[in-house]
C-alpha cells in the first residue's frame, strides 16, 4: 500500500508559530525531507521520524528539485508516510506547488498543510501591518528573483499602490531599488528590510526607498530577509524605536 507525503509550512522561523495541524502531521511522519530555513527545534515533534536534510537556500548549493520530488515519490511508494517540511508557506515562493503537482502525477496522496509566511510575519514582528485601510487598499507578495532571471513588471507594481513585500530581493536590491525609482516609485517612501524576521537572530533596519540599500549594507543585513515598501512602514512600533535603525531620507 502506498504512503502519503504532507507538505507542510514550517512558518517564519519562530517554532511557536507552526501550525496544531503541522505539528500532529510530524508525530505521524516516518521520514521528514526538512529545508535548510527551517528552525531544527520542530523537529521535537517527531522524535521517531528519519530526517534528511535537502537544502533550498537562495544563494546557497542546494539539493536539486527533480531528486527532491524522486525521493519524495520513491519513499511515499514504499509505503512510508512522508513530511516535506518547508519555511513559510509551501504555496508562495517555496515550489509546493511543483512538488504537489509531481505527487500527484505519481498516484501518491498529498497533503497541504499552510503555515505562516514571512512576508506576514516578519513585518508584524516589528509592528507593521502589510495592510491597513488608511494607508493602502491591498498588499502585494513578489519575488526579487525568477528562475530565468526576468524581472517583475516594476511599473505595474508600482500603478498598484499596493504594499509591496518583496521575497528574496537582498542580493539584488539596489537594482530593484533603482528599477523601482524609474518607475515612479517616490524616494522617500517608507521601506524596511527585516533579516531572519521571528528568530533570535533578527535585525532590521527602516529607511526610505532610497536610502535603503545603504542602510541594510551599512549594518550588514543579508539574506534571508524581506523587504516591505509602503507607508505601512510608518507604524512600525514606536516603544522599538530603539531597537531599529532609523535612516534618514
Amino acid at each position: 500500500m502506498a504512503g502519503k507525503v504532507f507538505l507542510i509550512g514550517a512558518g517564519p522561523g519562530d517554532p511557536d508559530l507552526i501550525t496544531l495541524k503541522a505539528v500532529k502531521a510530524l508525530q505521524t511522519a516516518e521520514v521528514i525531507l526538512i529545508d535548510d530555513l527551517v528552525n531544527r527545534a520542530l523537529l521535537a515533534h517527531a522524535p521517531q521520524a528519519r530526517v534528511v536534510e535537502v537544502g533550498k537556500r537562495g544563494g546557497c548549493k542546494s539539493t536539486p528539485q527533480h531528486f527532491i520530488n524522486r525521493m519524495m515519490i520513491a519513499l511515499a511508494t514504499q509505503g512510508q508516510t512522508v513530511v516535506r517540511l518547508k519555511g513559510g508557506d509551501p504555496f508562495l515562493f517555496g515550489r509546493g506547488g511543483e512538488e504537489m503537482q509531481a505527487i500527484q502525477q505519481a498516484g501518491i496522496s498529498v497533503e497541504i498543510v499552510p503555515g505562516i509566511t514571512s512576508g506576514i510575519a516578519a513585518p508584524a514582528s516589528i509592528g507593521i501591518p502589510v495592510t491597513h485601510r488608511e494607508f493602502t487598499h491591498g498588499v502585494t507578495f513578489v519575488t526579487g528573483h525568477t528562475q530565468n532571471g526576468e524581472k517583475p513588471d516594476w511599473q505595474a507594481l508600482v500603478a498598484g499602490g499596493t504594499t509591496l513585500v518583496i521575497y528574496m530581493g537582498m542580493k539584488y536590491l539596489s537594482a530593484i531599488v533603482t528599477d523601482l525609482l524609474e518607475a515612479g516609485m517616490a524616494s522617500d517612501l517608507p521601506a524596511a528590510a527585516i533579516q531572519q524576521g521571528t528568530t533570535d537572530q533578527q535585525r532590521q533596519v527602516v529607511s526610505t526607498l532610497a536610502a535603503l540599500p545603504a542602510a541594510v549594507k551599512q549594518e550588514g543585513l543579508e539574506s534571508p530577509a524581506i523587504i516591505v515598501l509602503g507607508e505601512v512602514v510608518r507604524l512600525a512600533r514606536q516603544e522599538a524605536l530603539s531597537e531599529l535603525i532609523a535612516v534618514a531620507a
